[in-house]
């Protein structure tokens, strides 16, 4: 992950979360990307005291929701910051927290099925692609994925210990909650959970077990609650955020709801952005075809592509093992409800943009998948995971260190992703680097057409750059480097004058170069 961290260019949404953190740290102000909770930025922040960060007192901050991209390269490009700098300080603390969720995955595993089944689940979540490549970037996915495992693990436990742990599970949950929007959809999971862990745990009579278990509930929702509020308050007591017109619920009923809920008012503020987002109609990329509307099978699908072979085969067995085997019945809420209710909610979403919205499911598959150990014959069993396992290491070690665009050899690995997926899955803008160092090696100087898909500033890495559509396509001849997703995604007269240019190289499988005469 550090490697990785260190050679890539920006991707798509770090600027935003970056710009954000800077605010929050120098400013005290949550007006930067109101669409997600804080605490993810609150952390990027932290990292980001190791870098030196400055930003012009005089600068300020707009109140549009686009205003957060131009701060973002007026941070990272334009303020005399060391760029590279920022970026791994900002990314380092997503990595730390990565490796955290590691133990939550070893432990959760062991108390399930022992030291056996808990290294067999690191083993995988280790190995995941897209834990490697996600838990790498300045971003909110594998945090909110993290903290949903956690709490998961901790609601088990609580059915043993439940005055630690339950407090604790409600923390872990609040974590998700103000890391990002989409762990309230598991609200109502989570409380449940919560009082059957008690009604398990209490002995009491069965009224009082009944008390016993209610108080769980409010215990868990509120300290969940309050974590949200603590991570608003931290940045700003004020709590001011300026919402465009534009974001505000139409509907008199959402209105309702989102003032009823017990939040800050900045989150519900960010829900109504959010639920505007997934109201609009979003482009969808798949096996080279490009649909208008969302797919429901878009992520089953993309999963199947992304995820190792050996590590597809790990969670099958898992899941085998679960239903066949009753003494695991009582496992099933806390190991996989949760990334079932998920999943569901994210198949009937707006927007196929990448398995990012499902990273959460390598880490409660991996624990499934430590389930292995129930089977009669165990060493049989021990043995093919372990082959699996081995399968899934030789999968991700060949393609380090190029994890975003990773997918399995039954689609031809990563330099043929881009055929299958596009968006995150593939292209996020993380290859501008590795162009400038190629083009510094081989045309140093010599000026290169450019249609890019990302975020980065051309010039800082050295890339002399024209864009395409500044001229008639007659005039373009030399170098020409195109993104790939933009190459799969876009039919134009641009990417028809690549059918007959001379390919050169693919830089990072997401930028192809051509030479035009």
């Amino acid at each position: 992950m550090v490697v990785t961290a260190i050679q890539q260019s920006p991707i798509n949404d770090e600027p935003v979360y970056v710009a954000a953190a800077v605010a929050y740290d120098q400013r005290g102000s949550l007006q930067v990307n109101p669409e997600h909770p804080p605490l993810t930025k609150i952390l990027i922040a932290v990292g980001l005291q190791g870098a030196d960060v400055h930003l012009d007192p005089a600068y300020k901050i707009g109140l549009k929701l686009n205003d957060q991209w131009t701060l973002g390269r007026t941070v990272l490009y334009e303020s005399g910051n060391d760029t590279d700098r920022m970026l791994l300080w900002a990314r380092l603390p997503s990595i730390v927290l990565t490796l955290l969720f590691g133990l939550v995955v070893f432990f959760f595993a062991r108390d399930l099925f022992g030291d056996g089944g808990g290294l067999l689940a690191l083993a995988l979540f280790t190995l995941s692609p897209d834990l490697i490549a996600h838990g790498s970037v300045a971003a909110n996915d594998v945090p909110v994925a993290g903290f949903i495992l956690t709490t998961a693990w901790l609601l088990w436990r609580a059915r043993n210990r439940p005055k630690l742990y339950l407090p604790l599970a409600g923390a872990a949950f609040g974590c998700a909650l103000a890391s990002k929007m989409s762990a309230l959809s598991l609200f109502p999971v989570v409380l449940v959970l919560a009082g059957w862990s008690m009604w398990y745990a209490s002995s009491a009579p069965t009224r009082r077990r009944l008390l016993h278990a209610a108080g769980a509930v409010a215990l868990v929702g509120a300290i969940a609650v309050a974590v949200v509020w603590i991570t608003y308050l931290v940045v700003d007591p004020s709590l001011n955020v300026v919402v465009e017109p534009r974001f505000r619920p139409s509907s008199r009923l959402k209105r309702l709801v989102l003032k009823l809920m017990p939040f800050p008012k900045p989150y519900t503020d960010g829900l109504s952005i959010q639920l505007k987002f997934e109201g609009n109609e979003y482009k969808s990329y798949l096996f080279g075809e490009i649909s208008d509307t969302a797919r429901w099978y878009y992520l089953p699908v993309a999963l199947a592509v992304k995820e190792p072979l050996g590590m597809l085969g790990a969670w099958l067995v898992g899941l085998a093992a679960f239903a066949v085997h009753r003494m695991l019945r009582p496992m099933v809420p806390y190991v996989l409800l949760m990334p079932a209710v998920l999943l569901g909610v994210a198949m009937t979403g707006s927007r196929d943009l990448g398995v990012r919205y499902v990273v959460w499911l390598p880490m409660f598959m991996a624990v499934a998948a430590g389930a292995v150990v129930v089977f009669r014959r165990r060493r049989v069993a021990i043995g093919a995971m372990v082959a699996l396992v081995a399968f899934t290491a030789f999968s991700t070690v060949r393609a380090f260190p190029y994890y975003l665009p990773y997918s399995n050899e039954a689609f031809g690995g990563p330099s043929q992703t881009y055929r299958y997926l596009g968006d995150s899955n593939v292209d996020w803008g993380q290859d501008m680097r590795r162009l400038g160092q190629y083009l510094g090696r081989t045309a140093p100087g010599e000026p290169v057409w450019l249609m890019y898909y990302g975020p980065a500033v051309p010039g800082y890495y050295g890339v002399n750059a024209r864009n395409l559509k500044d001229v008639p396509v007659s005039d373009v001849h030399g170098l020409v480097a195109v993104s790939v997703h933009l190459l799969a995604t876009r039919k134009d007269q641009y990417t028809a004058l690549l059918a007959d240019a001379e390919p050169i190289t693919t830089i990072g499988h997401t930028i192809k170069v051509y030479r035009l005469p």
